[in-house]
């Protein structure tokens, strides 16, 4: 009976590690001239996909520490997956010029 369960054990911990870890998914939106939300919080090696959207503008999301960008095209979602590697704070903006107003349209990750 006791082989049986260290049997059963190892099988579990053998199929546990086989699995990939699922992405959180985490939904932002874009309009002028902010974020929502502004701050997230996530795990250094966490996968993450972000869905966002635009409401109102093509505006631009840009993660200059992580060389992530993308266009942001109103009425679309957009799906962009990465990984942070490090702990520590991660600013994105919107680099795509949206009116007066849109150098305060940026937002950050804070990474522990």
């Amino acid at each position: 009976m006791k082989r049986r369960h260290l049997l059963l054990m190892a099988a579990g911990a053998a199929l546990g590690g086989a699995r990939a870890e699922v992405p959180r998914e985490i939904e932002l939106t874009a309009q002028r001239f902010h974020f929502t939300p502004r701050v997230i919080a996530l795990r250094s090696g966490e996968p993450i996909v972000l869905l966002i959207r635009s409401l109102d503008f093509a505006h631009g999301f840009f993660v200059p520490d992580l060389d992530l960008r993308t266009d942001l095209m109103p009425g679309r979602v957009i799906r962009l997956a990465f990984t942070p590697p490090a702990s520590g704070r991660l600013a994105f903006l919107c680099d795509n010029f949206c009116g007066d107003g849109h150098e305060g349209m940026d937002g950050h990750f804070e990474v522990t």
